[in-house]
C-alpha cells in the first residue's frame, strides 16, 4: 500500500501513466488499474465524498480495503439467497448417506439460477472452517499433565518361549514446556496404567495441578462433553498426590494437542531409532525408551533458543507440588454381607476376615488394597486386617479374637497351657494328670473336655478325696475323667487303700516248676518217687 500512495502522489502531480509506470517499477496496465479504481472511489454516490489527500492519509489497511474490497463473490445476490441455508446443509451432512452432491441437487431445485457444484461446495467448506475456528491455548508452569496411550506399540521377545510380546505405550506430556515422558506396559489395564501415571510422575519430580488423561476406560467410565464420569480408581489416585482430573472431550484431539504432537514425536525419535534392536524383558525396553526420551528432552526447539529439559527445569520444576511419602496403592471396593460367624468372605482370594460380631446379618462396606483391609459400617471403620498373603493349604480365616463374642473368645483362649495353669492354682496332682493327659496322641477337643471335667469334680469334690482319686488314675495310666468320677463316686479310696497293705507270704512247696521251666529252658521227665504204702502193695 505505500507504492499505491506513492502512485496517489504521482497522480496528484499530474504525472502520466508512462512515468509513473517508469519510477515506481510497474506496468502501465497496473497504473491504469489503479487509476480507474480511484476514479470509482472518488465518484461513488456517498455521503462523504473522498479526496486523494484524505485517501493518502489513511493507515494502509483502510486504503487497501478502498482498493481491495475483498472476493466479489460474497457480493453476490446468489451468496445472499445461499447463507441463511448453510447450517442446515452442514447439519444435513452428518446424516447417514447424506452428501454434498445430493444437497447440491436439492439447492439447485429450489434456487435454478443459484451456485455451480464446485462454487456450492467451495462456499459449504469455508462457512465451515469458520464455524470452528480453533483457539490458542496459554498454558502455566506446573498446571497441567497431558495423559495418553499411543496408537502404536513396541514388543520384546520372550527369552524361554522366543514369543513377540506386543506392549502399549504411555505418553506423557507437560503443556508449558513440552517436556515429554513415555515408557512401555504390557496392557493398558487400570493397574498398567496406575503404574505407569506413578512412575510418570516420580520421573517428573512432583505433581501438577491438573491431570488430563483421553477418554481412556482405565480413566474414566462414561464419557460426557461436559461432565464425564471419572474412574474411581482414578480419583483415588487423583486425590492421594493432591490434584484434580480433568478428562479431554471425546474427539477432540485439539484439547491435547500437545501430547498428541509428544506421540508423533516419540514415533520419530523413539519408535525409529528402535527399530533394529531386540529386548527381551520389559526392563531393557523401558531402559532404552528412557534414554532416547531423554535425548528427545535435550534436543533444542525450532525457533526457540532452548530445549525443553531447560525450560522445564528453569521454569516448571519447583512450582511442581512435592510427592507424597507413600506410593499410592490401588484401591478394590466391595460390600459384602457379615456371616453367622462375624466374619465377611473376600471371594478376590476367597478370604474371611472378621468383624466386630453385633454386626452379624448386617451390610458392611470393604476397601482393600495390595496390603491391607479396611471395613466400615455406616461411616465408622469397625476392622482394620492386614491383608493376607496365605497360601491355599493355610488357614482361609484372618480373626481378631477381640471381634468374638466371649463365648468364642474363651473356646479360642483353650490350649493346655491354659489348663495345666488353670490345675496349677488347684492341686499339684491334678496339674500331674493333666499334664499326662496333654502327653497322649489324641484328638484336641477331646482333651479339652476330659480337663474341663476333672475340674468340674475339683470344684464339687473334697480336696483330699480328689487328689488321691488322681494319684489312683495316675498310678493305674487310666487318664480319664470316668475314671477319677467312678472313684469318688462308688468310694473306691478305702478299698485302694486296704489292696496296698502288705499280705501274709505264700508257704513254701517243693513241687514249683519255676520260670525256667515255662521258657523251657528245663525239662525233667524223672517220675515222681512212689510213696512207701505203694511199694508194700
Amino acid at each position: 500500500m505505500s507504492m499505491v500512495k506513492q502512485l496517489l502522489i504521482l497522480h496528484q502531480q499530474g504525472k502520466g501513466r508512462k512515468t509513473i509506470a517508469r519510477l515506481l517499477g510497474i506496468s502501465k496496465n497496473t497504473v491504469k488499474a489503479y487509476q480507474e479504481k480511484l476514479s470509482a472511489i472518488l465518484n461513488a454516490n456517498k455521503a462523504q465524498k473522498w479526496t486523494i489527500n484524505e485517501l493518502i492519509k489513511l493507515p494502509e489497511p483502510e486504503l487497501e480495503a478502498k482498493f481491495h474490497p475483498g472476493n466479489p463473490a460474497y457480493k453476490d445476490h446468489r451468496f445472499d439467497r445461499l447463507k441463511p441455508h448453510l447450517d442446515y446443509y452442514l447439519n444435513e451432512l452428518t446424516r447417514v448417506g447424506v452428501g454434498r452432491k445430493l444437497l447440491w441437487e436439492e439447492y439447485r431445485q429450489q434456487d435454478p439460477d443459484g451456485y455451480s457444484y464446485s462454487q456450492f461446495c467451495f462456499h459449504l467448506h469455508q462457512h465451515l472452517i469458520a464455524s470452528k475456528p480453533s483457539m490458542v491455548l496459554q498454558h502455566k508452569p506446573a498446571e497441567k499433565l497431558f495423559i495418553d496411550f499411543a496408537g502404536k506399540k513396541l514388543s520384546y521377545v520372550d527369552k524361554d518361549s522366543g514369543e513377540q510380546i506386543q506392549c502399549h505405550v504411555f505418553a506423557a506430556s507437560l503443556p508449558y514446556s513440552d517436556f515429554g515422558f513415555a515408557m512401555a506396559v504390557r496392557t493398558q489395564s487400570t493397574q498398567d496404567f496406575i503404574h505407569a501415571l506413578t512412575c510418570c510422575l516420580q520421573a517428573i519430580g512432583g505433581v501438577p495441578k491438573a491431570l488430563v488423561p483421553d477418554n481412556l476406560k482405565t480413566a474414566v467410565d462414561q464419557s460426557d462433553p461436559y461432565e464425564p464420569d471419572i474412574n474411581r480408581v482414578m480419583e483415588d489416585f487423583a486425590n492421594h498426590y493432591g490434584a484434580v482430573v480433568f478428562p479431554a472431550r471425546v474427539k477432540k484431539p485439539r484439547d491435547k494437542a500437545l501430547v498428541e504432537n509428544q506421540v508423533k514425536l516419540v514415533y520419530s525419535r523413539v519408535y525409529a531409532r528402535l527399530r533394529n534392536t531386540t529386548f527381551f524383558d520389559l526392563q531393557s525396553l523401558n531402559q532404552a525408551i528412557k534414554e532416547k526420551m531423554k535425548a528427545h528432552n535435550q534436543t533444542r526447539m525450532q525457533r526457540k533458543p532452548y530445549c525443553r529439559e531447560e525450560q522445564f527445569l528453569a521454569e516448571e520444576k519447583g512450582r511442581l507440588m512435592p510427592l507424597p511419602r507413600e506410593r499410592f496403592q490401588l484401591k478394590y471396593y466391595a460390600e459384602l454381607k457379615v456371616e453367622k460367624n462375624n466374619h465377611v468372605n473376600l471371594r478376590r482370594e476367597n478370604h474371611y476376615y472378621s468383624v466386630p460380631y453385633h454386626l452379624i446379618g448386617q451390610r458392611v462396606k470393604i476397601i482393600y488394597t495390595q496390603s491391607m483391609v479396611y471395613i466400615y459400617h455406616k461411616g465408622n471403620q469397625v476392622a482394620v486386617h492386614p491383608r493376607s498373603t496365605r497360601g491355599v493349604t493355610q488357614s482361609p480365616y484372618t480373626t481378631v479374637p477381640d471381634h468374638l463374642c466371649s463365648q468364642h473368645q474363651h473356646y479360642n483362649s483353650l490350649s493346655p497351657d491354659y489348663y495345666i495353669k488353670q490345675a496349677r492354682d488347684k492341686s499339684a496332682v491334678l496339674t500331674a494328670l493333666i499334664k499326662l493327659i496333654f502327653a497322649q496322641d489324641r484328638y484336641p477337643e477331646q482333651l479339652y473336655k476330659t480337663c474341663d471335667g476333672l475340674l468340674s469334680l475339683f470344684r464339687k469334690s473334697k480336696r483330699e478325696e480328689f487328689d488321691k482319686a488322681c494319684q489312683i488314675a495316675i498310678d493305674h495310666q487310666n487318664y480319664s475323667y470316668k475314671f477319677v468320677k467312678n472313684i469318688l463316686a462308688n468310694k473306691m479310696i478305702q478299698q485302694h487303700q486296704q489292696s496296698d497293705q502288705p499280705g501274709k507270704p505264700l508257704p513254701s512247696h517243693h513241687n514249683i516248676r519255676g520260670k525256667k521251666h515255662y521258657q523251657q529252658l528245663e525239662l525233667n521227665f524223672n517220675p515222681k518217687p512212689k510213696s512207701n504204702n505203694n511199694e508194700s502193695n
